[in-house]
């Protein structure tokens, strides 16, 4: 659930999260190289950048000193005579990452919040639309889980002309573009149990909600990012396994062990019964206290219980049915390894790769903030290749870089030539290659 720029690695995704696949490992040669030049005349290359978490209030976004450098980086691309596509990956637009105690949309709607956010990184916004406009390179935007309830027509509102790849289902899209269909690029939060949509929780109190519950984990973590906070204000009281035997329980109980990390790694000053975490957002209109997401019980090794997300852990298999997981994961599974990148990387290998119902062979991801290349061998024994696309917030701590993209260069017809997948950050102006791959199809 990738949060906070001051934790520990996230809840990647629970947060957009550990195993250091590609790292900065560059040598001299590899920097100050132009990332977008394909040795010709023809417009083939696809440019993927994600998790850029664009706030309306500058004083606890994430994405602030590297605002300049982005707008550098997409002037670059906007002139490079090979780049066909650019492609954002989720979490352009941060609805999530706002301190809990803040009204988000300040007693307004979403259009209002998207305005501002075009105002407080209108250099950005400006260069986006630069490349919109000029209509030489497709720029496709893929929904996240910052940005998950941002309808089409907000984006539309700040970004006008930009294609939207999107699922039927809020919140959720996957993107193959039409000169590449093997290539899969989606921001990876449909297969994490703290950041996929969940349109079955809390019904009966915000109606039409599909906010999980890294929705509120994100509040916290922002708020103990202002607060700048190393002392919890209150104890989190102390859940055991039960003696039932039942599944429900168990799953419930692991949810908590998540919850527990969580609140530990991200202390905030508030006592856990304040009612603190102000809504006013997709459906919810009250104010909710710490206690309210966490599981409890009120005797010791009684039935454990829970108050917002009552039920969650029995509807994750209709929850993947409903955000189309084409392969099932385990829900103990799902929720014990929220907060590790690693569990991501395997899911885009056992969605894709290892599902013999998908011909994809290059999968990106972001949301996890921690950019790699893995190759891997699908179904079929056929190399295969996943990359995350990484970050470009401010403090990246799961990954020793930000400012993070990925190039991708078509084959052509000569046999020996070649699909590469490169990886590359864009620190200081330099554009410096951090690892590379390549298959033939």
């Amino acid at each position: 659930m990738k949060i906070s720029n001051k934790l520990l690695p996230v809840l990647f995704v629970i947060l957009s999260l550990t195993v250091f696949v590609s790292c900065d490992k560059s040598e001299p040669s590899d920097a100050g190289i132009n990332p977008f030049l394909n040795g010709g005349n023809e417009r083939n290359m696809i440019v993927v950048i994600s998790d850029i978490h664009l706030g309306a209030d500058l004083a606890y976004a994430e994405c602030n000193v590297n605002l300049k450098p982005l707008e550098e980086f997409l002037q670059k691309v906007r002139v490079a005579p090979n780049v066909k596509e650019l492609v954002i990956a989720g979490d352009l637009l941060d609805e999530w990452y706002v301190p809990a105690t803040i009204n988000t949309y300040q007693g307004k709607d979403q259009r209002d919040f998207v305005q501002r956010i075009a105002v407080a990184n209108k250099g950005v916004i400006d260069a986006f639309n630069k490349i919109i406009q000029e209509g030489k390179i497709k720029v496709t935007y893929v929904p996240g889980n910052h940005d998950l309830t941002v309808t089409e027509e907000n984006v539309d509102l700040i970004l006008p002309g930009i294609n939207q790849a999107r699922d039927n289902e809020q919140g959720l899209g996957t993107y193959s573009p039409e000169s590449m269909p093997l290539l899969a690029i989606e921001h990876g939060h449909r297969y994490n149990f703290f950041c996929a949509p969940d349109p079955i929780s809390n019904q009966g109190i915000a109606p039409g909600t599909i906010s999980p519950p890294g929705y509120f984990f994100t509040r916290i973590a922002a708020l103990h990012h202002v607060q700048d906070c190393y002392t919890s204000g209150d104890v989190m009281p102390v859940v055991t396994q039960n003696t039932s035997g039942d599944a429900s329980q168990y799953s419930l109980f692991v949810y908590w062990n998540i919850w527990k990390w969580a609140i530990n790694a991200l202390p905030i000053e508030n006592k856990f019964d304040e009612d603190m975490i102000v809504t006013n957002f997709d459906g919810f209109t009250g104010a909710y206290s710490i206690n309210d997401l966490l599981p409890f019980q009120t005797t010791p090794d009684g039935f454990i219980e829970v108050g917002l997300y009552n039920g969650i852990q029995d509807t994750w298999n209709q929850r993947q049915a409903l955000n189309h997981v084409p392969v099932n994961i385990p829900v103990n599974q799902a929720i014990a390894n929220s907060a590790l990148s690693s569990e991501s990387d395997n899911q885009a290998k056992n969605q894709y790769f290892l599902n013999p119902n998908s011909n994809k062979r290059i999968v990106i991801f972001g949301h996890t903030h921690e950019a790699k290349i893995i190759s891997s061998e699908n179904y079929n024994g056929q190399k295969s290749i996943y990359a995350n696309s990484g970050t470009w917030i401010d403090n990246n701590n799961v990954s020793p870089t930000t400012m993070n993209f990925i190039v991708i260069t078509p084959q052509n017809a000569n046999p020996s030539s070649k699909t590469f997948v490169k990886l590359y950050s864009f620190k200081n102006s330099v554009v410096t290659k951090m690892a590379e791959d390549s298959i033939r199809y």
